[in-house]
Protein backbone atom coordinates (compact mmCIF):
# COMPACT_ATOMS: atom_id res chain seq x y z
CA UNK A 1 0.00 0.00 0.00
CA UNK A 2 0.91 3.53 -0.69
CA UNK A 3 2.38 5.13 2.26
CA UNK A 4 0.33 8.11 0.92
CA UNK A 5 -3.04 6.72 1.03
CA UNK A 6 -2.26 4.94 4.39
CA UNK A 7 -1.68 8.62 5.68
CA UNK A 8 -4.82 10.06 3.55
CA UNK A 9 -7.16 7.06 5.00
CA UNK A 10 -6.24 7.12 8.56
CA UNK A 11 -6.64 10.94 8.82
CA UNK A 12 -9.94 10.55 7.42
CA UNK A 13 -10.73 7.66 9.48
CA UNK A 14 -10.02 9.44 12.63
CA UNK A 15 -11.57 12.90 11.25
CA UNK A 16 -14.75 10.48 11.15
CA UNK A 17 -14.37 9.28 14.14
CA UNK A 18 -13.93 12.26 15.83
CA UNK A 19 -17.80 13.77 14.21
CA UNK A 20 -18.80 11.07 16.60
CA UNK A 21 -17.02 11.45 19.77
CA UNK A 22 -17.51 15.83 19.46
CA UNK A 23 -20.87 15.44 17.92
CA UNK A 24 -22.14 19.13 19.45
CA UNK A 25 -19.00 20.99 18.53
CA UNK A 26 -19.59 20.11 14.75
CA UNK A 27 -23.09 20.87 15.11
CA UNK A 28 -22.05 24.47 16.61
CA UNK A 29 -19.93 25.38 12.95
CA UNK A 30 -23.11 24.19 10.91
CA UNK A 31 -24.10 27.12 8.87
CA UNK A 32 -27.58 28.44 10.38
CA UNK A 33 -29.25 27.81 6.89
CA UNK A 34 -28.71 24.30 7.18
CA UNK A 35 -31.31 21.64 8.50
CA UNK A 36 -30.34 18.51 10.73
CA UNK A 37 -27.41 19.93 12.22
CA UNK A 38 -26.52 16.79 14.01
CA UNK A 39 -27.76 14.18 11.39
CA UNK A 40 -25.88 16.05 9.06
CA UNK A 41 -22.73 15.63 11.28
CA UNK A 42 -22.78 11.82 11.93
CA UNK A 43 -23.29 11.43 8.07
CA UNK A 44 -20.28 13.48 6.85
CA UNK A 45 -18.39 11.78 9.55
CA UNK A 46 -19.38 8.16 8.12
CA UNK A 47 -18.49 9.52 4.78
CA UNK A 48 -15.07 10.60 5.95
CA UNK A 49 -14.58 7.12 7.82
CA UNK A 50 -15.80 4.95 4.30
CA UNK A 51 -13.58 7.74 2.40
CA UNK A 52 -10.70 7.12 4.56
CA UNK A 53 -10.92 3.00 4.62
CA UNK A 54 -11.88 3.03 0.82
CA UNK A 55 -8.79 5.24 -0.51
CA UNK A 56 -6.50 2.43 1.44
CA UNK A 57 -7.81 -0.51 -0.71
CA UNK A 58 -7.15 -0.35 -3.90
CA UNK A 59 -9.91 -1.79 -5.68
CA UNK A 60 -11.90 0.95 -4.18
CA UNK A 61 -9.23 3.70 -4.16
CA UNK A 62 -10.61 5.96 -6.93
CA UNK A 63 -14.03 6.05 -6.15
CA UNK A 64 -13.37 6.72 -2.40
CA UNK A 65 -10.60 9.23 -3.57
CA UNK A 66 -13.50 10.79 -5.64
CA UNK A 67 -16.02 10.69 -2.60
CA UNK A 68 -13.31 12.44 -0.45
CA UNK A 69 -13.06 15.17 -3.37
CA UNK A 70 -16.98 15.38 -2.94
CA UNK A 71 -17.04 15.36 0.59
CA UNK A 72 -14.22 18.34 0.79
CA UNK A 73 -16.14 20.52 -1.56
CA UNK A 74 -19.39 19.89 0.34
CA UNK A 75 -17.97 21.03 3.85
CA UNK A 76 -16.77 23.88 2.42
CA UNK A 77 -19.77 25.87 3.46
CA UNK A 78 -18.67 25.34 7.61
CA UNK A 79 -15.14 26.41 6.74
CA UNK A 80 -17.00 30.09 4.86
CA UNK A 81 -19.19 30.01 7.57
CA UNK A 82 -16.97 29.84 10.28
CA UNK A 83 -14.84 32.75 9.27
CA UNK A 84 -18.09 35.19 8.65
CA UNK A 85 -19.14 34.70 12.11
CA UNK A 86 -16.11 34.56 13.79
CA UNK A 87 -17.44 35.77 17.34
CA UNK A 88 -19.56 32.09 17.71
CA UNK A 89 -15.94 30.97 17.82
CA UNK A 90 -14.08 32.59 20.72
CA UNK A 91 -11.74 30.08 21.41
CA UNK A 92 -10.60 29.32 18.14
CA UNK A 93 -8.37 32.52 17.04
CA UNK A 94 -9.55 34.00 13.40
CA UNK A 95 -6.00 33.22 11.81
CA UNK A 96 -7.22 29.51 12.69
CA UNK A 97 -10.49 30.04 10.70
CA UNK A 98 -9.08 31.70 7.78
CA UNK A 99 -6.26 28.99 7.16
CA UNK A 100 -8.86 26.38 6.95
CA UNK A 101 -9.60 28.10 3.77
CA UNK A 102 -7.03 27.79 1.83
CA UNK A 103 -6.06 24.58 3.46
CA UNK A 104 -9.01 22.74 1.41
CA UNK A 105 -6.96 23.24 -1.84
CA UNK A 106 -4.09 20.81 -0.99
CA UNK A 107 -6.77 18.48 0.48
CA UNK A 108 -8.78 18.53 -2.46
CA UNK A 109 -5.62 17.82 -5.14
CA UNK A 110 -4.36 15.02 -2.76
CA UNK A 111 -7.28 13.31 -2.92
CA UNK A 112 -7.95 13.88 -6.46
CA UNK A 113 -4.42 12.52 -7.30
CA UNK A 114 -5.93 9.58 -6.41
CA UNK A 115 -8.41 9.40 -8.69
CA UNK A 116 -6.45 9.20 -11.15
CA UNK A 117 -6.26 5.42 -12.91
CA UNK A 118 -2.41 5.99 -13.70
CA UNK A 119 -1.84 6.49 -9.88
CA UNK A 120 -3.88 3.41 -9.15
CA UNK A 121 -0.46 1.25 -10.76
CA UNK A 122 1.93 2.69 -8.42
Amino acid sequence: MRFGRFVMGTLYVAAGIGHFMFTRFYANIMPAYLPLHRDLVLISGAAEIAGGIGVMIRPTQQSAAWGIVLLLIAVMPANVWMVQHPERYPGVPLWALWMRLPLQLPLLWWAWRYTRPEVLSK
